[in-house]
């Protein structure tokens, strides 16, 4: 089986890849479409194609130290003839040389395949535009970052993610208090009730995401958060070409720790809405027992845009299918400090108006 494997447009020989906004495959230089139906045949006939057997010796250069390549992959663009070098979970890309989207099929073997994908619905241009956006009326971000940043690297990449469902039962106990106050001539009093209080029930969790790279920052991927699965397909992977892919370092058992997090902390506040009518409401004991479980192995997409700004690098990212948003920004120390004290300002202004009036009605 080939190393890399690139759909060739039957029209004129050009890398075709998938269109976002047309949901289609498309030749870049004659603007011929394809459906995606036609490109199946693809996939099955890549189990058919043999590997070349081209191996060179040569004394130059100098033996790699143990473990200098571990996790090191090269591949040889069959556009151009050009060297890819990648890591070991990279799984699309696009030739530094010709530009030409490729998929590494060989990263495949092995692995599980994709249950499904959500395709780019969101191209480069949107992206970009929304970088633009993220930093308009933002009053604490440096004048000066505004007027010099610029993308240095942005790029669209489907991320792999482990989705799981399962049923939770759950029992939680909580220790609650209401307050009562009450005053006579002399004296006001507080007085405070406890109250054990327990909730019960089921609730149901679908495609709980949780991604599979290591790669990614659990909290940046899970901010993009949520996804439409409406718009998941079958996976095919034509739908990679022309976006870089990566495929799991992190398989299912071992993001499921990720999963149970995520799904207890929000049973646990699903369970927590319900106690109303307490100042206070504390869990004391919770027990939550899955059935049920079940996971599945999805690719979801992602543009990563990175800048640099006084030596330190800063990470966007973009939901490819919703468009949001997220990234962290500088901040302005000295409009921060001008923003903290004129907030305190105001604070203290109602803090006196508030003492004043106070005493005029002959509170204090």
């Amino acid at each position: 089986m080939a190393d890399l494997q690139e759909y060739k447009c039957p029209c004129c020989g050009g890398a075709i890849q998938f269109d976002s906004a047309l949901q289609k495959m498309k030749c870049p230089y004659c603007d011929t479409e394809f459906e995606m139906e036609t490109l199946k045949e693809y996939d099955a006939e890549l189990k058919n194609d043999t590997e070349d057997d081209m191996q060179w010796e040569t004394a130059a250069g100098s033996k790699w130290s143990e473990g200098e390549t571990d996790g090191l992959r090269t591949y040889i663009c069959e556009s151009c003839g050009g060297e890819i070098i990648g890591d070991e979970t990279m799984a699309a890309t696009m030739c530094p040389y010709c530009d030409n989207p490729v998929v590494v099929m060989k990263q495949f073997s092995g692995m599980l395949r994709p249950d499904c994908v959500i395709p780019f619905q969101l191209d480069k241009t949107a992206a970009k535009e929304a970088f633009k956006r993220h930093l308009l009326k933002k009053r604490l971000l440096p004048k000066v970052f505004k007027e010099e940043a610029h993308i240095d690297e942005i790029k669209g990449i489907y991320v792999p993610f482990w989705l799981f469902d399962t049923d939770v039962q759950a029992n939680i106990r909580y220790r609650a208090t209401r307050v009562r106050s009450y005053s006579d001539a002399r004296y006001i009093y507080t007085e405070t009730s406890y109250f054990s209080v327990l909730r019960g029930g089921r609730i149901g969790f679908d495609r709980v995401p949780v991604d599979g790279s290591t790669k990614m920052a659990d909290d940046l991927m899970e901010s993009l958060e949520p996804y439409d699965f409406r718009g998941a397909v079958d996976f095919q992977t034509a739908y990679l070409a022309g976006y870089l892919a990566d495929k799991y370092d992190v398989d299912a058992q071992q993001s499921s720790g990720r999963a149970n997090e995520r799904i207890k902390h929000s049973t646990e506040r699903a369970f927590a809405n319900t106690v109303t009518g307490y100042a206070t409401a504390v869990p004391e004991s919770s027990n939550i027992h899955l059935s049920n479980g079940r996971s599945s192995y999805a690719l979801y997409p992602v543009w990563l845009l990175h800048t640099t700004w006084n030596g330190q690098m800063y990470t966007f990212a973009m939901n490819g299918q919703t468009g949001k948003f997220v990234g962290n920004l500088p901040v302005d120390k000295k409009a921060a400090t001008r923003w903290f004290f004129g907030l305190a300002g105001i604070c203290s202004a109602v803090a006196y108006g508030g003492a004043w009036l106070l005493w005029l009605l002959g509170i204090l």
